[in-house]
C-alpha cells in the first residue's frame, strides 16, 4: 500500500502513548507571553500524527519540545509512561527514541559525505564500527540512496539531501520519527516518492509525527490531526478535525479538499451518507466509474 492509497483507521482501541506532552508550557522570552501553556499531545505507536496551523502557531516548538531540542518551562514529556528527567542523561535519551528532522536539510547536514553524516549518530551513540556500517547501510537502502553513499553532500539535490537527513535519523533506530514541513521544497513526483518512503518507514514500527501547512497531504495520510494556534484547537481523528469548517478556520488553514468532494457527492447521491469522504482524486474517479 502506498501513502496515498492508505486510509486512517477508527474504531480500533487507543493504545498506551508511545510519546506524550502533558501541560506543555514554553516561552522564547520570560518577559513576553509563552507560545503555549498547559499543552497536552499524546502519540499512538504505529501512527501518523499530522500537526497543522498558521505561522507562528506553535507547531514547530511544539515539534522541538516532543524531541528535546527546548525545554519545558512546566508540564512533562513522557517516552512510553516514563517522564523525561531535563538532565544530559535524560536528554540524550530521549534524543536516541525520538529523532527531529528539520524543514531545511542544510541545518542538519554538516560532514563531507553521505556515509560520513549518516555514521555521525550511531557513532556518537559508542556503537562499535561494524554495527555503525551495518546501521548506514540499511537506513541509506531504506531511503533509497545507497547509491549516493561516497558521494559529497555539497553536490546533492534539495531532494536528496532531505532523504540523507532522513537517514541520519532512522540510522538512530527511533521509536518516533518528527518531521517538520517534510514534502516542503519538493515537486509533486517527489512529493509521493517520499511519501511511500515514510510509509515503508511505518509499516516496519516508526511512529511519525508530521508538521505540514498541506491539509490535503494530512487528510489522505494520517490518522489523526492537531490543530494548534497558540494551543490546541482540536484534536483527534484527522476525519473529524479536518472536516471541521470552524476549527480549520480557526487555525488559518484552507478547507480540505476531500470533505468538499464528500459533501459535493452525496449531494447528487454518488457517496452514501455514511461512506467516509474521498481522500483522493483516484477515489473520486473509482465513485463516478461505478
Amino acid at each position: 500500500m502506498t501513502a496515498a492509497e492508505h486510509r486512517p483507521t477508527t474504531g480500533a482501541a487507543t493504545p498506551d502513548p508511545v510519546l506524550a506532552g502533558h501541560d506543555l508550557a514554553f516561552g522564547y522570552d520570560p518577559d513576553e507571553a509563552p507560545v503555549f501553556s498547559r499543552l497536552s499531545v499524546e502519540v499512538h505507536p504505529g501512527e501518523v500524527l499530522a500537526v497543522l496551523g498558521p505561522n507562528g502557531g506553535g507547531k514547530t516548538t511544539l515539534l522541538r519540545l516532543l524531541a528535546g531540542s527546548l525545554t519545558p518551562r512546566s508540564g512533562t514529556v513522557s517516552v512510553e509512561g516514563s517522564a523525561v528527567r531535563w538532565n544530559r542523561r535524560g536528554v540524550n535519551e530521549l534524543r536516541r527514541r525520538v529523532q527531529l528532522v528539520f524543514q531545511d536539510p542544510d541545518d542538519q547536514l554538516f560532514s563531507a559525505s553521505v556515509t560520513q553524516d549518516v555514521s555521525f549518530g550511531p557513532l556518537n551513540q559508542g556503537l562499535d564500527r561494524e554495527t555503525v556500517r551495518s546501521r548506514v547501510a540499511w537506513a541509506l537502502e531504506e531511503l533509497g540512496i545507497t547509491e549516493l553513499a561516497e558521494h559529497p553532500t555539497h553536490l546533492l539535490s534539495y531532494g536528496q539531501r532531505k532523504r540523507v537527513v532522513l537517514a541520519g535519523a532512522v540510522a538512530m533506530l527511533p521509536s518516533v520519527l518528527i518531521l517538520d514541513e517534510p514534502t516542503a521544497g519538493l515537486d509533486p513526483a517527489g512529493v509521493e516518492s517520499l511519501l511511500e518512503t515514510l510509509e515503508g518507514l511505518r509499516r516496519s514500527g516508526t511512529t511519525l509525527v508530521v508538521s505540514t501547512h498541506d491539509v490535503d497531504l494530512a487528510y489522505r495520510w494520517a490518522e489523526r490531526a492537531l490543530l494548534l494556534n497558540g494551543g490546541t484547537l482540536g484534536c483527534g481523528p484527522v476525519a473529524d478535525v479536518l472536516g471541521d469548517p470552524e476549527l480549520v478556520a480557526a487555525a488559518r488553514l484552507r478547507p480540505a479538499w476531500g470533505p468538499a468532494a464528500g459533501k459535493a457527492l452525496r449531494s447528487v447521491g454518488l457517496l452514501a451518507p455514511d461512506a467516509p469522504d474521498p481522500a483522493t482524486a483516484d477515489e473520486v474517479a473509482a465513485l463516478l466509474r461505478h
